[in-house]
């Protein structure tokens, strides 16, 4: 793990907005979001990790949910959060096929343009700072919450 100076699409926007970051890289082999919070010395509630989440009606389009990396995703409560009766988790090929990112690197920063509707667990509201996948694989950054939710237009929601 290494603490340093990354320049990438999504340090460029914090710098644009004036967020206050910190980048962590680690080896680019795919790690879970708990073992992403141990290689970057984490406590693991405040690792976030981007799930892609399809709404079944195929009225709307996917969403991008932010969780807590020890959290579970219960679908349900989000599909009653957001409005839809039926939603599941993306395969790892539609996933990747859908943000143009690879799994472990996926990012609401990366995707700001692309029109993503973006959820977060309302627990981020209380931490000081949270980690979010720097937009590539093997690259994290420890952002303060409320700026960067005001920032991806994030919706906090309870999970």
């Amino acid at each position: 793990m290494a603490k340093n100076t990354v320049k990438n699409n999504a340090t460029r926007i914090l710098e644009a907005a004036n967020i206050p970051y910190e980048v962590f890289t680690y080896s680019a082999d795919f790690h879970t979001a708990e073992e992403v919070a141990e290689l970057i010395g984490a406590v693991p509630e405040t690792v976030f990790k981007t799930l892609v989440v399809l709404p079944e009606s195929g009225k709307s389009k996917p969403v991008l949910v932010l969780i807590p990396s020890i959290q579970e995703l219960n679908l349900k409560g989000l599909g009653l959060a957001i409005g839809e009766k039926k939603v599941r988790m993306a395969t790892k090929k539609e996933a990747e096929s859908l943000t143009g990112l690879v799994i472990g690197g996926i990012s609401p920063l990366a995707l700001m343009q692309k029109g993503w509707r973006v959820y977060i667990d309302e627990i981020a509201l209380i931490m000081e700072n949270i980690y979010i996948s720097g937009g590539q694989r093997g690259i994290n950054i420890q952002v303060p919450p409320e700026p960067f939710i005001a920032l991806v237009e994030a919706i906090p929601i309870s999970l």
